[in-house]
């Protein structure tokens, strides 16, 4: 067969390969997707022949086209979407966060085991945050969280709940990021911010529950930290992801698991981003409001915390599933 006679049998496919990535280029329905792709696997197929045969450069860049504008629609990243979005929340995240338990288990351990340790020692000993934190620190949270304070967890010179949500979305954010990018340093930058963590939020809350604040300091933090502490220790876990594979890659090349594990991992970043914007609407409108009673709460705390537990337990699981993510 020429390179005529293959033209011209072949032309009316690429035609309708062309006018199918017209559609979908200019966002308009109606393309068949199946057949979308047989005509992609024929032009491929189609151009590789024109290329062994070393026949006119005209049919070689023709074809060259039309596929790199069909592998661009087929293997585009889907819009960002709502849909997405419930996607994610509902099945992606809590499937990926349970099909890698020990890592999991590993970030939970390093920022929880610290926190109830020095939560331990400094309520026996106040004088033990010292160690960790200077007087003016210390003075500051006796501030924020005195009978005095007309909005508990305030920072100075803040004065409004919107100041504060924005406050805490960019705070808790930063110590997210920093627990997920430290873990290319092996991991252990992500070992290390948990831990440090996990070090200040039981030191704090020792202190103030040795000084005889409990009553306002926990009220604050029992319903917003089911999300925060949650999504911190999930921003660790990615982090870990990331050192296991620079640490132990396997079969593939390093930099191919290191690829692998963050494509995994951000699913991860994702839902724990979702979580720290939930935390942050609490403390801004809800932990910090004086009218609430302690008993209530603690009330929504509790369910807080119960549901959290049960979505990362159960969502996303379907009948029969092996539930890896």
């Amino acid at each position: 067969m020429s390179p005529l006679q293959f033209e011209t049998q072949h032309a009316p496919d690429w035609q309708r390969l062309a006018e199918q990535l017209d559609t979908l280029e200019a966002g308009r329905p109606g393309v068949d997707a199946a057949m979308l792709l047989k005509r992609y696997r024929q032009a491929c197929e189609h151009l590789a022949l024109v290329q062994a045969r070393a026949w006119p450069l005209h049919l070689a860049e023709r074809l060259g086209t039309l596929t790199q504008r069909a592998h661009r629609q087929i293997y585009r990243e889907p819009p960002a979407s709502l849909a997405r979005l419930a996607a994610l929340v509902r099945v992606q995240f809590p499937r990926r966060l349970r099909a890698h338990p020990r890592l999991l288990l590993l970030a939970a351990l390093a920022f929880f085991v610290p926190a109830l340790a020095l939560g331990v020692a400094t309520w026996f000993d106040p004088a033990f945050a010292l160690t960790v934190m200077d007087a003016q620190q210390l003075s500051h949270f006796d501030e924020m969280y005195g009978d005095s304070s007309d909005a508990l967890g305030r920072q100075r010179g803040a004065d409004s709940d919107w100041v504060m949500f924005g406050f805490y979305i960019r705070n808790n954010i930063s110590v997210a990021f920093q627990c997920f990018a430290t873990g290319l340093v092996f991991g252990v930058g992500s070992l290390f911010f948990l831990v440090a963590n996990g070090v200040l939020i039981g030191v704090v809350a020792g202190y103030l529950t040795a000084r005889g604040l409990g009553h306002n300091f926990w009220p604050f933090v029992a319903t917003h930290g089911a999300f925060e502490l949650t999504a911190i220790v999930i921003a660790g876990m990615a982090g870990l992801m990331l050192g296991r594979a620079l640490l132990a890659p396997g079969r593939d090349p390093r930099g191919a698991a290191l690829r692998q594990a963050a494509r995994q991992a951000a699913v991860l970043v994702g839902g724990a981003v979702c979580m720290l914007v939930v935390a942050a609407v609490l403390e801004a409108f809800w932990s910090s409001a004086r009218w609430v009673a302690d008993g209530v709460k603690y009330g929504v705390a509790a369910a807080c915390w119960t549901g959290v537990i049960l979505y990362l337990w159960r969502a996303g699981r379907s009948a029969g599933s092996n539930d890896a993510g």
